[in-house]
């Protein structure tokens, strides 16, 4: 289809937004401290909502859209429930370490702080896999993007991949933390009408309100159920184990959000805005895909779902709205995700690879330098999705089966119940994590629940077991721990 003016016009602003937004932040930042952990000064509603837009991907509006038309409400369930409950949970402990960790030992990535809860090995362990995998999970995001653009509106991917991954590059090379989180606010607003809009358009198109309810009588039986094999009550809470790994900092983005915050206090309401964002906005967000099958029955390919479902409900000069909180999806986590991976390569990586950058004179410049090298390397991926095929199928699987391994001693470190599993627990669980994953692959498993949460239940009995059999615990990890037990 070709998009008419209007649709052009609200892609055009919107992009517009993001280089104007990018440029201004150029001034916000004065140092890499500014540029990378907006210098602790992050408003908790800001910190909130960009926690909650960091959160999800165009991944939602493909591969979650597929589950609503194909099992149901249990969509919900499986992902927005638990994201809601585990980040309102724990929002006095997570979120409160991580600002303590910033005020106590200055750190501005996420890992800075494992050289001293553990050692620099398992640091740079950590942090070289971190990093290498989320080239290719950032650059198969630019590659789904591309995918539902060229479904919708006819563009294509290459055109999709560049215009996305070149207006990132413009402002979280030129605003750092402060460019994506204005916005990710932004982004935020656009997701919103674009949902709204697309809610309001299906439920007139089924008979008004009232549909909300009865729709469910109109699809088979097991969408209305909250558990939809292979979506089942195991698989939901193993779900919620590895969502309590991820959303409290385990995606390194996630937690950049709670270092950036100014006080405990700050923290835990951005947590709390974002734990409620997730619980209710999915319910306006899902309908429509929940509806799909009623209006677009027998769809070969679910993936497409969404997409082909916004050309038969939005009218025209309604497109463009909705393409560009698409784009916002993605734009908001990969924008997210380069400002703290670059953060964990400049702090973490580099002054291991030279003494120069130890004390760096020029930080904000190297800063720069590593999110333009980093964001284009993802760009260069999606580009040549082809390419990789299967294998960047494969390598995708990896850093979901990675995450759970290394984000286990990330987030326990911090807990005072585990001071006593240092690098020995920390390097073993990893390695049993990732070990597990290879094996199970060459296994078939009947339940979905055991073949995605076993390489991170092995790790935790892994990293819990060995920290058993180590009785002494350093002085500088004691002292850490205690630091964090300091409120200010």
């Amino acid at each position: 289809m070709s998009l008419n003016f209007l649709d052009l016009l609200a892609i055009v602003l919107f992009f517009l937004s993001m280089v104007v937004v990018g440029i201004m932040s150029y001034f916000k930042s004065k140092n890499s401290e500014d540029y990378f952990v907006a210098g602790g000064n992050l408003p908790w509603w800001l910190a909130g909502i960009s926690h909650h837009v960091s959160g999800h991907s165009g991944a939602v509006f493909v591969a979650y859209a597929a589950v609503c038309y194909t099992h149901g409400f249990t969509m919900y369930m499986w992902w927005a429930l638990p994201v809601a409950v585990v980040i309102v949970s724990t929002a006095h402990i997570f979120p409160v370490y991580w600002v303590r960790l910033r005020r106590a030992f200055q750190i501005q990535s996420p890992l800075e702080y494992l050289s001293i809860r553990y050692n620099v090995a398992t640091q740079q362990i950590i942090a070289w896999a971190g990093v290498i995998l989320k080239v290719f999970d950032v650059g198969a995001k630019w590659a789904a993007i591309g995918i539902l653009l060229h479904v919708v509106a006819g563009i294509s991917m290459t055109t999709g991949i560049l215009i996305s991954g070149v207006v990132t590059i413009i402002y979280v090379t030129f605003g750092g933390l402060w460019g994506v989180i204005i916005t990710d606010f932004i982004q935020f607003l656009v997701q919103v009408i674009g949902g709204v809009v697309m809610f309001v358009l299906v439920v007139n198109h089924l008979g008004g309100i009232s549909s909300v309810s009865t729709l469910w009588d109109q699809l088979p039986p097991a969408h209305s159920q909250l558990f939809n094999d292979p979506y089942s009550a195991g698989f939901v809470a193993v779900m919620f184990f590895i969502c309590f790994l991820s959303y409290n900092g385990g995606i390194w983005s996630l937690a950049t959000r709670y270092i950036s915050s100014p006080n405990e206090k700050e923290a835990s309401k951005a947590a709390r805005l974002s734990g409620i964002l997730y619980l209710f906005w999915p319910l306006i967000l899902f309908f429509p895909m929940w509806a799909a099958p009623t209006i677009l029955p027998g769809l070969e390919n679910p993936n497409e779902s969404y997409a082909l479902l916004m050309l038969k409900i939005l009218p025209q000069g309604m497109i463009g709205l909705v393409i560009a909180s698409l784009f916002a999806a993605t734009m908001g986590m990969t924008s997210s995700d380069v400002n703290t991976i670059a953060a964990v390569i400049t702090r973490d990586i580099l002054p291991v690879v030279s003494p120069k950058f130890r004390n760096d004179p020029n930080s904000l410049r190297t800063a720069r330098i590593t999110t333009f090298i980093f964001t284009l390397a993802t760009i260069i991926i999606a580009l040549n999705y082809e390419r990789f095929g299967g294998v960047l199928g494969l390598i995708i699987n990896w850093f979901a089966a990675l995450l759970g391994p290394t984000a286990l001693p990330l987030l326990f470190g911090l807990l005072p119940a585990f001071k006593s599993s240092g690098p020995k627990a920390a390097i073993a669980s990893i390695a049993a994590g990732l070990l597990t994953f290879v094996i199970g692959k060459q296994v078939h498993f009947d339940s979905l629940a055991l073949e995605v949460g076993l390489p991170t239940m092995v790790s935790l009995v892994v990293f819990i077991g060995v920290g058993l059999v180590t009785r002494k615990v350093p002085a500088k990890v004691t002292d850490l721990i205690n630091a964090l037990k300091k409120s200010s």
